[in-house]
Order: C-alpha cells, then sequence, then structure tokens
C-alpha cells in the first residue's frame, strides 16, 4: 500500500511538474489565470420569463449569480466584523464553490440544484455541445436561397435531374426571374416585377422555365459526412402534392 501510495505522488507531481514547466516555457504567469472580476453577462441571455397568475421563470444564471452576491455579500460583512479566522475561511470556501458552479456547475463539487432536483445550468452549459451557443448560433445559420424538403423517388426522372417544387424554385431562381422580367421587358421596375412574381403569373413560370434549364441547384443530404453528401442535379419543376 505504501508503495502505491509513493507512486501515485510521484504521478501527481510529475503532472504538476509538467504545468509548471509549460508556464515556464510559454512565459506565462500563473497570476494571469485568476479573475479579478466576475464576468456577468447581459440580461437578454438570462431572461426572466412572465407566466400566468403574475409569475415569472428565471433563467438558471439568475439563481447562480445570486448565490454569489449573496455569499459575497455575506463574508464582505463577517470581514467588517472581524469574525474569527475559521468562520471566514469557511465562508470564502462557499464563496469559491458558488463561483465554480457559476461557471461550470458540478465539475468541481456537489452540483446546485433547482426546483425537481435538477441540476442548474451554468455558463459552460450555454456555451458547450449541440444546444451551446458555438454549434446553435454561430456555427449553424439559415442562408437565402436555400430551401428544405422531404426526398422522395422520381421514376420519371433521370439520373442526373432532380424534382422541385415549383413555390420552392421560384423563391431559389427569384433574383434571376426578376432580371429576365426586365430584360424581356415585361416590368419597368424591381417593385413591379416582384409584385409579378408574387402573383405567380403565368409569364413566370415560362422563366422560371427558360433558367432552370441552364442552371444547376445542391442538394445536400444530413449528415454529410463525406464528399458525397452534397451533389449537384438538374432541378425539374413539379407541383408541391408530388414531392
Amino acid at each position: 500500500v505504501r508503495m502505491e501510495t509513493s507512486i501515485q505522488r510521484k504521478q501527481d507531481a510529475l503532472k504538476r511538474l509538467k504545468v509548471v514547466e509549460a508556464f515556464r516555457q510559454s512565459e506565462n504567469r500563473p497570476e494571469w489565470m485568476i479573475l479579478n472580476n466576475v464576468p456577468v453577462i447581459p440580461p437578454d441571455l438570462r431572461p426572466l420569463v412572465p407566466l400566468e397568475g403574475g409569475r415569472f421563470a428565471t433563467s438558471d444564471l439568475n439563481d447562480l449569480y445570486r448565490r454569489v452576491i449573496n455569499r459575497n455579500n455575506r463574508l464582505k460583512k463577517l470581514i467588517h466584523i472581524k469574525a474569527p479566522e475559521v468562520i471566514l475561511r469557511n465562508e470564502k470556501r462557499m464563496l469559491q464553490e458558488a463561483v465554480d458552479a457559476l461557471f461550470d456547475n458540478g465539475r468541481r463539487s456537489r452540483a446546485v440544484r433547482g426546483d425537481g432536483n435538477r441540476s442548474l445550468k451554468s455558463l459552460s452549459d450555454l456555451l458547450k455541445g449541440k444546444q451551446g451557443r458555438f454549434r446553435q448560433n454561430l456555427l449553424g445559420k439559415r442562408v437565402d436561397y436555400s430551401g428544405r424538403s422531404v426526398i422522395v423517388v422520381g421514376p420519371d426522372l433521370k439520373l442526373h435531374q432532380c424534382g422541385l417544387p415549383k413555390s420552392m424554385a421560384l423563391e431559389l431562381f427569384k433574383p434571376f426571374v426578376i432580371k429576365k422580367l426586365e430584360e424581356k421587358g415585361l416590368v419597368q421596375t424591381v417593385k413591379s416585377a416582384k409584385k409579378l412574381v408574387e402573383r405567380e403569373r403565368p409569364e413566370v413560370w415560362d422563366i422560371l422555365e427558360e433558367i432552370i434549364s441552364d442552371h444547376c441547384v445542391l442538394l445536400n443530404r444530413a449528415p454529410t459526412l463525406h464528399r458525397l453528401g452534397i451533389q449537384a442535379f438538374q432541378p425539374s419543376l413539379v407541383e408541391r402534392n408530388r414531392c
């Protein structure tokens, strides 16, 4: 048992030594890793949602911030009245736990829980995972002139063709249709061309057929795990109920 303990201590010491050596080589200082002020995110990212009966549903972050504020104020009061060192030490530990829970709830100590014994979501929970800020809002965005639909078979289509709903195709190729309407002299302004497209006049569909004969569309089937997940096809207009 003593040998295992000494080996474990040696491994722990080597890990710490690697961290110290990394600090030395990168010329970073440990005090740069310590926050003097706790960042407070804007209220819009931790909203209060009104419920029926005049009650409010609050974000978990508000509860975690409140814990930090309450414990900080309590520690400040104890320091002011010159409380014993053992009490101050315990209060500092509780304040540190509150800050830890705010940044990453449940990582270092037991997770702070709210109503229904549910673990409160911390700042790190807002960033990580599929529903986090990066993947949900920054990496995945909707783009103009793109559509989403259900893939079905088309026995009458050729290998290089794909059926495209007429309403979707009109939206995808709207800038081309507007330009063609002006070139053919059917409209005088972009505003009148947009109105003509919205009314879906017969000449609009004729121009759309002409446009898609010279343009391809990119089809993506999620999940896109390799290059063949996205391919180009020649669009063919079909009615919505056939898709």
